[in-house]
């Protein structure tokens, strides 16, 4: 079918409100599937999408294709990239990097502000690390420093929880904010760069809350921990601070010099060479080589085993990222942004409050399943089809709504998220001292980053 035939299809395609209905029940549909019926994200995206399809009288015959062209779409956009990012956290995971890292913060901020110091770390550690592993990394470290400086675990934990929650939903190359930035074609270096930014207040509500609530709740774990010395003497030789940095941060710089290279519009070989290297896709390949030097020695434990648990982590991530490619491009070839942009007399920006309707569909999707992954990957493929009617066409414009995805998608966590059992049981808290602990704060750090988003958008729109 050519683009031609397939709009005169639309005219006998579902017309009007009844459109919003069919999207509505499609994300209610999702919710229930994940949330109650325990079906897998990805099969839960793909059976939305050929519901969309069937309810909107899409033509049947053309269904399947437009899925599996969803599909391969986001693939090709950033399926390497996810694989790559997923690599570079379990080398970090298992070389002794993290620990390295936390280690050179310390020595900056002090022991007496270990919680400063954790805050940090899981800031820096969860870009390229899901914040679940990286909360398990760090735990013995959180523990060791949690009995040195004698301040209670509970404010331990909550400073490192929030600190690895902020940039987990805000900053890629985790690969929850890749897959939305490319479901919306935002420009994956500014990204980065206003999740940076946006992101440390975000982690610093975290923290004061982690001094406000902490010194109330009691863990178990307040009079068990292993020494500092000791958790490091668990890894032969520490990387040095150099090399265990340089994974994340020179794929970041790349990734933010090519934009920058980009917006300026440089021409000639160096301006080339650096678009190559900061192409995503490069710089993390990048990152990757540079992550293979944190390894103690190259056999098959670490060239086979670390990389092919890099590969598990991605694939799960892979499909859930598809199958929302998948439903965004069903959605974005029925009449609904046609009929949106007519309800709305050709324009629906409200100014910056505009942010607040992906925010809300975000915090929706991530109270009820639990997955911030899927609440990013599924507002982003809803989203796509009507940011020109939402006014939302800019490079920052997009970048912002990849921030106010992300600030829903850490609303909130609770008992169907796993990174909430995660930090339950590795810090000793019983489950309503974790409702106090980790679901306010994340509530916390939800509203703060879609409020710092609106003003961004005040200012720069």
């Amino acid at each position: 079918m050519t683009p031609e035939q397939f709009e005169a299809a639309k005219t006998v395609m579902v017309q009007g409100p009844m459109l919003l209905v069919i999207v509505a029940l499609s994300i209610i549909f999702i919710i229930y599937a994940t949330a109650k019926l325990k079906i897998h994200p990805f099969l839960a995206l793909l059976f939305s999408a050929y519901i969309v399809g069937f309810l909107t009288r899409m033509p049947i015959q053309y269904i399947g294709n437009i899925i599996s062209q969803g599909f391969g779409g986001i693939m090709t956009n950033i399926g390497l990239v996810i694989v790559f990012g997923t690599i570079i956290g379990t080398i970090m995971e298992r070389s002794g990097a993290a620990i390295k890292m936390a280690e050179v913060v310390l020595n900056i901020v002090g022991i007496k502000r270990s919680p400063l110091a954790m805050n940090i770390i899981g800031y820096i550690v969860s870009i390229p690390v899901f914040c679940d592993s990286g909360y398990v990394i760090l735990t013995p470290l959180n523990k060791a420093l949690s009995k040195r400086s004698e301040i209670p675990m509970a404010t331990m934990a909550i400073a490192l929880s929030t600190g690895l929650y902020a940039t987990h939903t805000l900053v890629p190359p985790t690969p929850g904010p890749i897959a939305a930035a490319g479901n919306i074609g935002a420009d994956l270096g500014l990204v980065i760069l206003i999740g940076l930014v946006i992101s440390i207040p975000t982690a610093l509500v975290g923290l004061w809350w982690a001094f406000k609530a902490g010194k109330n709740i009691e863990s178990e774990m307040d009079k068990t921990a292993l020494d500092y010395e000791e958790l490091k003497k668990q890894f032969d030789k520490l990387p040095s601070a150099g090399r265990a940095f340089a994974p994340i941060v020179v794929p970041i710089i790349l990734i933010a010099l090519a934009s920058i290279v980009k917006f300026k519009n440089y021409t000639g070989g160096v301006g080339n060479f650096i678009l190559f290297l900061g192409a995503p896709v490069n710089a993390l390949m990048i990152g990757v080589l540079l992550a293979m030097s944190l390894m103690p020695k190259f056999d098959e434990e670490t060239l086979t085993d670390w990389i092919g648990k890099g590969l598990l982590d991605a694939a799960n991530i892979l499909l859930i990222t598809g199958a929302g490619g998948s439903l965004g491009t069903i959605i974005s070839n029925t009449p609904i942004a046609d009929f949106i942009k007519t309800l709305a007399g050709g324009n629906i920006a409200g100014g910056p409050f505009i942010l607040l309707l992906p925010f809300a569909i975000s915090a929706l999707l991530k109270t009820a399943q639990g997955s911030s992954t899927v609440a990013l990957v599924t507002t982003s493929s809803l989203i796509a089809p009507l940011l020109a009617e939402m006014g939302l066409v800019s490079p920052m414009d997009l970048a912002l709504t990849v921030m106010a995805i992300g600030a829903g998608a850490m609303t909130v966590s609770h008992v169907n998220d796993s990174y909430f059992w995660v930090v339950t049981q590795f810090s000793g808290l019983s489950v309503t001292n974790a409702y106090k602990a980790q679901t306010i704060g994340t509530l916390l750090e939800g509203l703060v980053s879609i409020i710092i988003a609106i003003i961004f958008f005040a200012i720069f729109h």
